[in-house]
């Protein structure tokens, strides 16, 4: 059996879904247009569309309070544009070890402890 890691997860599926909420947030309920979402992100427009029409991204769903805190870092973004990959990147640390993120990784691991703590180790 192949071994996914938890950075794996982070990268194929956390990132993704991460922009997905964050560039919806921005069209949503900042009324930016895509173009200006994809330059704040650090990605094509393209990738912002595949986005918002749900073509990238879906893995995850988030739990209303992680909703709640990426709205938080899209309301830094959006104050404090020259930081956002900084913010991108807290957003990643804060979800990793996360009870959405462990259940996924279990998905794709089936024999991953049920008290694992690899994400929060190191």
């Amino acid at each position: 059996m192949q071994h996914i890691m938890p950075q794996e997860i982070e990268v194929w599926y956390l990132i993704p879904a991460l922009r997905k909420e964050l560039a919806r947030i921005f069209i949503k309920d900042y009324g930016l247009a895509q173009k200006k979402a994809a330059e704040l992100l650090g990605i094509s427009e393209a990738a912002v569309s595949q986005y918002v029409k749900e073509k990238r991204g879906k893995e995850i769903k988030f739990t209303k309070s992680e909703l709640g805190e990426i709205k938080d870092t899209a309301a830094k973004i959006v104050k404090d544009k020259k930081y956002s990959m900084k913010y991108l990147y807290e957003a990643c640390v804060t979800f990793r070890g996360s009870k959405t993120i462990c259940n996924l990784h279990r998905k794709y691991h089936k024999d991953i402890p049920a008290k694992c703590t690899i994400c929060m180790e190191g």
